[in-house]
Formats: structure tokens, C-alpha cells, sequence
């Protein structure tokens, strides 16, 4: 009994942890600290990839404010849960994207999912979380592992969205910020 006992409590608190951490949010935010771009280089980057190749659209609520640094948009993606025969279901989900530039870098992420989850009402956008949790709530859940699916992908487009923005702002050529060649400090023979 008095092994049994500890050993229950052990079992509980791994399998409440598991839950636990199952039940994080869909989102993807990264600070990416840069030393060679002002503000200004940084917002108007940001600003250059969310106008001309942002590819999630259909795009709404697209503000930039070169003097605060930020720039944030709504996006569009696609979820696929399946029915009982495994078929794809779309589903349309939107998302914010947030850029902040400060004096050490930028900060950026894709979060606040909300799932278009009737076709028939596509003016109702429920959140990411309560869609999760009408999917683990279906009778079939252990079929069709909706739920888990959805996260997954919806952790997987994060990710994307999130590697597509990085991959562009690593490449700001240096005449952007104002300078060309070596810096004033350094010379070339030395």
C-alpha cells in the first residue's frame, strides 16, 4: 500500500502534464535580435513582405505604423478536419500576424486563430481552443483524432507563415539601411 500510493500520484502528475502540455495555443512568436538595421528598415521589411508577398489570403485589417514600428495584418489558411469515411473537410481559419521593430531587433508572431466551423454561417468565427474542443467533444473522436489533427496542422501553418516572414527579413540587402561597403571604422588593407 505504502508503494502503491506514491506510485499513483507519480502516474497522475505524468498524465496531468501530458494534458497540460497538449492544450497550448496555436502560436508561433519569435524576438530576432539584429544589430546592422534601424526601426525604420526593419517596419518598412515587415511592411514590404505583409503588401507584396503576404500568401494567405484573402488579407484583411492591414495596419502599419512606420512611427511605432509595427505592422499587423489578418490572414487567411485552411484546416482539414475529416468525417467518418476520412474525408477532408476545409475549413477556412483566419489569423493575426504582429510585427513590432525595437532598437535591438523585431519582434513578430502568428497566433489568435479562429475557425470558420460551419460552412453555412461564414460570418462566425469561433477561436482556435473552443473549435479544439467541439472536435475532441464529437462521439467519433477516437476515429477520426480531429482535434489532434487540427492542431497539428494549425501549429504546422503557424510554423510556415512564420519561416516564410523570417526567410524574407534575413535577406534585407544593406543599401536599404543607408550604407554601402565596409563600415567607416574599418579598412580594407588592415
Amino acid at each position: 500500500m505504502k508503494k502503491t500510493l506514491p506510485l499513483l500520484w507519480l502516474m497522475v502528475a505524468l498524465l496531468s502534464g501530458f494534458t497540460a502540455a497538449a492544450q497550448d495555443a496555436v502560436e508561433y512568436a519569435e524576438r530576432v535580435p539584429t544589430e546592422n538595421f534601424s526601426r525604420q528598415t526593419l517596419q518598412a521589411r515587415a511592411a514590404d513582405w505583409v503588401e507584396h508577398h503576404f500568401a494567405y489570403g484573402p488579407k484583411t485589417n492591414l495596419k502599419t505604423n512606420a512611427e511605432a514600428g509595427t505592422v499587423s495584418v489578418q490572414g487567411t489558411v485552411k484546416v482539414k478536419p475529416v468525417d467518418n469515411k476520412g474525408q477532408n473537410l476545409e475549413r477556412t481559419a483566419r489569423f493575426e500576424f504582429t510585427f513590432t521593430a525595437t532598437d535591438q531587433g523585431y519582434n513578430y508572431s502568428v497566433g489568435h486563430f479562429q475557425v470558420i466551423a460551419d460552412p453555412q454561417q461564414l460570418d462566425q468565427l469561433v477561436p482556435m481552443e473552443a473549435y479544439l474542443a467541439q472536435l475532441a467533444a464529437e462521439k467519433n473522436v477516437d476515429k477520426t483524432k480531429n482535434d489532434k489533427r487540427v492542431r497539428a496542422q494549425a501549429n504546422s501553418l503557424a510554423s510556415e507563415i512564420a519561416m516564410s516572414f523570417r526567410g524574407y527579413m534575413s535577406q534585407i540587402p544593406t543599401a536599404e539601411d543607408g550604407s554601402v561597403g565596409l563600415p567607416a571604422g574599418s579598412s580594407a588593407g588592415n
